[in-house]
């Protein structure tokens, strides 16, 4: 997820002479092509770079890499594709973003990141079935917690459980967080949870990632597949609940939260200074070694008091799919086609997304790389447990823009220049107005 970064970064990995290939195939040869990947995460921009580089050392296959600044893939794909040197290699976050590019999508069905699929039905396809997207990345997110912080304040002689295993509900939660608040100096804390920024590096934990839970609640209940024309604001009472939950008891007042940025609420939490943190696997290379020791860093599920959810796991999915461009010529998609197989079967490749990235990978050729991170490790402990897991329902929102509305809405609320009937609205009929736009 793309999180920490205020600015772009358009960063070149590897140049040198042209003088190998991946050798997967010989006609189209990758040693007449180049590789250019619109890397959409942040977080690991300088790891994609040094395994670029290390492809380039290997093959002598010229791999560059840009990553878009957090919040603006889509208007930086728009404006690279419209260049002489477009990407080889971008990404879409799944059918609704596959939609606005499957024209430029290539035909993946022969290709090995699609042999080597664990479960091929994951793929993205066409209308007439060619598979246009790949997923190379399933996370998962929930709310972090600072185990050693919540044993701290389960040892208070009013503490609302005597073990974390109690918290399997909102009301529990609530019942915890309000007491770590009240506690806070005691805790040596700040705040229970750390600030819900509205910086665009923060404001998608909330108008994304948040907005999601409701969703599933009302997509499960209703058996909707695909992307419903609207819906409606049936668990929008439980969206407010966690908000004003996260809201109260903070790092920062809640009229302060539109400059806070993603990078403020992971310090917070990575130097011991909040209990709570929404965000998901991808922060664990943003926490690990500072305050917080790797044993004492744990993830709950995001509860919003609906029923049943005291069986809720993680929230667990993917918004990252590879895709190949079509527009480009065939030798650099013959060498985007090389350099992704060697990603996904090399030790270099394996091991740089399982254990750099801290990536689960959907790709059958990982069974030796799995990363050690502790909020993948909480997920499979819930699987395990028998929860049932969150889907992923945001990657068929409408739009940016009704996330932007939404985003906008929940700002205003906070800071007490708006109520709760405006995050509603943007909810409901935001989407409803957004659909067709973009359905026509």
């Amino acid at each position: 997820m793309a999180t920490l970064i205020a600015a772009g970064i358009a960063v070149t990995a590897a140049a040198g002479a042209l003088t190998g290939c991946s050798g997967s195939s010989d006609e189209g040869s990758s040693s007449e092509g180049k590789v250019y990947y619109l890397n959409f995460k942040p977080e690991q921009a300088e790891d994609w770079v040094a395994l670029a580089a290390e492809y380039t050392k290997e093959t002598g296959v010229q791999v560059d890499v840009q990553t878009a600044a957090s919040g603006t893939y889509e208007t930086t794909l728009k404006s690279e594709m419209a260049k002489s040197n477009p990407p080889t290699l971008f990404q879409v976050n799944g059918p609704v973003g596959l939609a606005t590019w499957s024209d430029y999508a290539a035909d993946l069905s022969g290709s090995a990141i699609y042999e080597h699929l664990n479960d091929q039905s994951v793929a993205l396809a066409g209308d007439d079935g060619e598979v246009l997207a790949i997923p190379y990345v399933q996370e998962t997110y929930g709310i972090i917690y600072n185990k050693k912080l919540l044993n701290d304040y389960i040892a208070l002689p009013d503490a609302a459980i005597t073990s974390i295993d109690e918290i399997d509900n909102f009301d529990t939660l609530k019942a915890v967080a309000e007491g770590i608040q009240a506690n806070k100096d005691a805790l040596g804390v700040e705040g229970a949870f750390t600030s819900a920024g509205f910086d665009p590096s923060s404001d998608w934990r909330f108008k994304t990632h948040l907005a999601n839970i409701p969703l599933y609640y009302q997509f499960k209940a209703d058996g909707v597949t695909g992307q419903p024309a609207t819906i409606t604001d049936e668990y929008l009472d439980g969206y407010q609940r966690i908000f004003d939950l996260y809201i109260n008891n903070s790092t920062t007042e809640r009229t302060l939260l539109s400059s806070k940025t993603g990078e403020d609420a992971n310090a917070e939490f990575a130097l011991g200074k909040a209990v709570f943190y929404q965000n998901g696997t991808w922060a664990y290379n943003d926490i690990k070694g500072q305050a917080v020791a790797d044993e004492d860093l744990g993830m709950l599920p995001i509860y919003i008091g609906a029923d049943g959810e005291e069986n809720q796991g993680l929230t667990t999915g993917s918004e990252n799919y590879w895709v190949i461009n079509n527009e480009v010529s065939e030798a650099d998609q013959q060498a985007t086609l090389d350099f992704l197989e060697w990603v996904i079967t090399s030790d270099e490749g394996r091991d740089a997304l399982a254990n750099t990235m801290g990536f689960v990978t959907p790709f059958d050729t990982f069974a030796d790389y799995l990363p050690s991170n502790p909020f993948i490790l909480a997920d499979a402990a819930y699987t395990a447990a028998g929860k049932t897991a969150v889907t992923w329902n945001f990657t068929v929102m409408p739009s940016e823009e009704w996330k932007n509305g939404v985003g906008q809405a929940l700002l205003q609320y906070a800071q007490e220049t708006g109520d709760w009937a405006g995050v509603e609205t943007a909810f409901v009929d935001g989407w409803a107005s957004e659909y067709t736009l973009t359905n026509g």
